[in-house]
């Protein structure tokens, strides 16, 4: 009995208290925006934020590296089952089929959010079997970690979800970045790229492309609503019933999308760079873990995967408001009002705080059970 005591006393040991700590003023601001855009929708996003906390806890007491060799492929292909199903099952809303739905209750789920939690874990555990060589990895391991990402990636795409798509080839490749593959290989992506951009263009939607045509013409409605939102607010931001595009709904989707620009007009320039820079200190701080751990591939994919999410979430979401960037449904992380996402984030949260506190502890290892016995007694 002492021994599970223990057990549980070493994962609180070990958190990263500074992650979860920069999170809860995210939060903060996050609620205290929705909750004067809609507190119905306040409600909501406390119900999520219990589901999110429980999502959090679950993940950070499952014992990951006892079960990765058989929970990891088995989370990934169902994930990729899900996704298939949704071509033939999916629920259509506003024109695209992204979601399932739960049969009796009413809920739906996005496939497509849970499985860069998938890919980010296949990434760390294929990582972890066969790490990457000095010079990093060769061409055909290269080939083999690209597959896991090429093949969510398509199907999302075909949704179509582009904007999830592209978040999701970003944030894996971004992974293999930091783990190390061979410059060469860059180099050669880089070029191919830029060769075929106009063929791969060519391949967009007609409403995909008029968002691009619109980022570099005239702005949308969204856009022109969100820089009149932004402009208004000035330095210092303006009082909530003098905040009019949003109170007076001509700034859209405002408490998901669009809600950057809500900030900007509530609390200003000063609210603004005050969000950025918390964004800031979450991705150093990741992107420090993942560097500190140099050959603990599980916590170097989990903590720099996502920080690339967040980066690109966040860099693309802000883009997107203020102009420099077509407009796609990517939420602000963290901060935008919704379900799914926020738990999906939870979860990678409380994986990696899981390998943290058990990075060195022999009772996760099968091998070792007579040396951690001893080390129990001494």
């Amino acid at each position: 009995m002492e021994s599970w005591f223990n057990f549980d006393r070493r994962i609180f040991k070990h958190f990263s208290y500074l992650l979860m700590i920069q999170i809860i003023p995210l939060m903060v601001i996050s609620s205290y925006l929705i909750y004067e855009i809609n507190p119905h929708l306040f409600t909501k996003q406390m119900v999520y934020y219990v589901i999110a906390a429980m999502a959090f806890f679950v993940s950070a007491f499952i014992p990951w590296r006892v079960i990765l060799w058989w929970f990891v492929p088995l989370f990934y292909m169902a994930n990729l089952g899900l996704l298939v199903a949704v071509e033939f099952v999916g629920k259509s809303i506003l024109g695209a089929k992204r979601w399932i739905e739960i049969p009796g209750i009413g809920l739906t789920i996005q496939p497509s959010e849970f499985i860069k939690v998938s890919v980010i874990m296949m990434l760390g555990y294929l990582m972890m079997r066969r790490p990457p060589a000095e010079k990093g990895y060769g061409l055909l391991n290269f080939i083999k970690l690209s597959i896991v990402i090429i093949i969510p990636f398509l199907l999302i795409a075909k949704e179509p979800d582009l904007g999830t798509a592209l978040v999701l080839l970003i944030t894996g490749y971004g992974i293999l970045f930091v783990a190390g593959i061979n410059w060469k290989i860059w180099a050669t992506i880089f070029i191919i790229l830029g060769l075929t951009a106009p063929l791969l263009y060519g391949q967009l939607k007609p409403y995909q492309k008029k968002r691009v045509t619109d980022f570099i013409g005239k702005p949308s409605y969204h856009v022109r609503q969100a820089l009149i939102a932004i402009g208004s607010g000035g330095l210092e931001g303006k009082s909530k019933e003098d905040s009019t595009q949003t109170q007076l709904k001509f700034l859209p989707v405002s408490s998901t999308d669009f809600i950057f620009a809500y900030l900007g007009e509530r609390f200003g320039f000063k609210g603004m760079i005050t969000v950025i820079v918390l964004y800031a200190l979450l991705i150093f701080n990741l992107l420090w873990i993942s560097a500190k751990y140099t050959t603990d591939y599980l916590i170097k994919a989990f903590a720099s995967g996502l920080a690339f999410l967040i980066f690109v979430y966040m860099g693309v979401n802000i883009y997107m408001v203020i102009g420099l960037a077509p407009v796609v449904g990517l939420p602000l992380p963290l901060l935008s009002h919704g379900g799914t996402s926020f738990i999906m984030f939870a979860v990678i949260f409380g994986i990696l705080q899981n390998l943290i506190a058990f990075k060195d502890y022999n009772r996760y290892n099968s091998d070792s059970k007579i040396t951690m016995q001893k080390k129990d007694f001494q």
